[in-house]
């Protein structure tokens, strides 16, 4: 079991529990800002994902919440300075059991909530799977390693999705995880690393399994050291795999610096320790493709994803 100590130990914290940040956390989650709401489906329900502040409170150098609409052509909107983590709940129409708590990109400081979140979400949904798009901490909290804050709370949400399993039409063992970019590596370190503690338990929530049944990095980054290099065939020291880790299904363009070829590295780590992986690399697409229309064939991963979840018995 790898207990991670040396990330644990040296962590520094700004802690600020004043009267300010726990006024900043209310009952009722934030909601989608009225200038981006037309570019973002609403969801059935948003929930706070923590009780009360997350682990660490708020730190006084991160500024208030923002929602961005970019100005490119495909009205992207990004979403900066989260403290406050919510789940937002698209529920399928037929739902089949299944649930994707998805973890749209944004190199750990900014999120690309719309077309890497709830579009994705929407489209998850026309399976008869059910979604969660997951508004995780950004960005990196000083001291610690760079996703430490989004898995504290990726970790948090998935026994929040289990925990609502019979409300939410759910089975608990059929529920997984999706990311893209840095979201995708956020989506392998929970799936690899179920066994680090990564908090303190605060309710009877945090007893449940963080472990998902499935795996979907798309364009994951950092696994290894140097995106433009290929010097070396080896994975980033801060990558670790689990024998026992859930399938993955991996999609990432060529022509994207050098993830494929960092995912093809990845795939055969995952075949060396057992973890059935299924791999797709198209020759086009670049980063950030998501499941958008002129991406093509790059955006087909959605649905070869798709025929992959029935044949891990994930969907029928």
């Amino acid at each position: 079991m790898r207990t991670r100590l040396s990330f644990i130990a040296p962590l520094i914290f700004v802690f600020s529990f004043s009267a300010i940040q726990r006024e900043t956390f209310g009952a009722e989650p934030a909601g989608i800002p009225a200038d981006v709401a037309p570019f973002v489906s609403s969801p059935s329900e948003t929930i706070n994902i923590w009780s009360e502040l997350p682990p660490g409170g708020i730190p006084e150098e991160i500024q208030p919440e923002e929602w961005k609409d970019v100005g490119d052509k495909y009205h992207s909107v990004f979403i900066f300075n989260v403290s406050i983590p919510t789940l937002a709940f698209y529920p399928a129409d037929k739902p089949n059991g299944a649930c994707v708590l998805v973890f749209p990109g944004g190199g750990y400081s900014s999120l690309a909530y719309n077309y890497e979140g709830v579009d994705i979400a929407k489209r998850f949904n026309q399976m008869g799977v059910s979604a969660c798009v997951l508004k995780y901490r950004i960005p990196s909290r000083s001291g610690q390693p760079r996703y430490w804050a989004a898995l504290q709370d990726a970790r948090r949400a998935i026994r929040v999705v289990r925990s609502r399993a019979k409300e939410w039409k759910i089975d608990p063992n059929k529920v997984g995880v999706l990311g893209f970019s840095a979201g995708g590596h956020l989506a392998i370190a929970m799936a690899n690393e179920s066994a680090t503690v990564a908090y303190e338990p605060t309710d009877e929530i945090d007893k449940i399994d963080p472990k998902p049944n499935f795996a979907v990095p798309i364009y994951p980054g950092y696994l290894i050291e140097d995106a433009n290099e290929i010097d070396e065939l080896k994975l980033s020291e801060a990558i670790h795999i689990d024998p026992t880790a859930p399938p993955h299904f991996i999609a990432v363009a060529s022509d994207d610096a050098n993830r494929g070829f960092a995912s093809a590295i990845f795939y055969c780590e995952l075949k060396k320790q057992g973890v059935p992986a299924e791999l797709h690399i198209p020759l086009e697409g670049g980063h950030g493709f998501g499941i958008r229309e002129d991406k093509v064939p790059a955006n087909k991963w959605i649905d070869q994803c798709e025929d992959w979840l029935r044949v891990i018995k994930m969907i029928p």
